[in-house]
């Protein structure tokens, strides 16, 4: 656990199951361990009066591969010339929409073909494969379907489980 760097807490929010059968809304970006967040935002939208905890669309849409570019630049920045890893509480949801962003928009994706699952490291630091759910106990930041505070909620409960901190059952 000495190299812990360049790791990239991802979180995506969508209007569909994957990328094939919907759209990409917005996604946060938070790097461990400076905590630099990164917003891409394609789609806007704003709380439903009827029920703030869902999203509507505003209407306005941004540039998918403007969006993916700077994404792309803020992880080199973070990065440098290092490889960016993919972490995420659900990377088989969260990863295919960056990848396909990714690919679609500048041709290749820096996360290369990998990504970690918070909670496989859990389970395993546990001993326990059938839990891998007990450590979202350990989010400082509220799961509020923001992305950016959803990632970095994500690496606050890392952090606290390489801290040796592990969640009351």
């Amino acid at each position: 656990m000495n190299d812990l760097k360049n790791l990239i807490f991802v979180d995506c929010e969508a209007n569909g199951k994957c990328p094939s059968m919907g759209k990409l809304t917005e996604f946060g970006a938070v790097a461990y361990p400076s905590r630099s967040t990164f917003h891409g935002v394609l789609i806007e939208r704003k709380p439903n009066p009827e029920n703030p905890e869902f999203k509507i669309r505003t209407g306005v849409v941004f540039d998918e591969k403007e969006v993916f570019e700077k994404f792309n630049a803020w992880l080199k920045e973070i990065c440098g010339e290092d490889k960016p890893r993919f972490v995420s509480d659900n990377p088989a949801f969260d990863w295919q929409w960056i990848n396909d962003s990714f690919h679609r928009t500048i041709g290749n994706n820096p996360f290369e073909y990998s990504a970690r699952r918070i909670g496989d490291f859990y389970a395993g630091l546990i001993g326990d494969f059938k839990d891998a759910s007990s450590w979202k106990r350990l989010r400082i930041t509220k799961h509020d379907h923001h992305p950016v505070h959803d990632a970095m909620g994500n690496l606050e409960a890392f952090e606290r489980l390489l801290n040796g901190d592990r969640p009351k059952k």
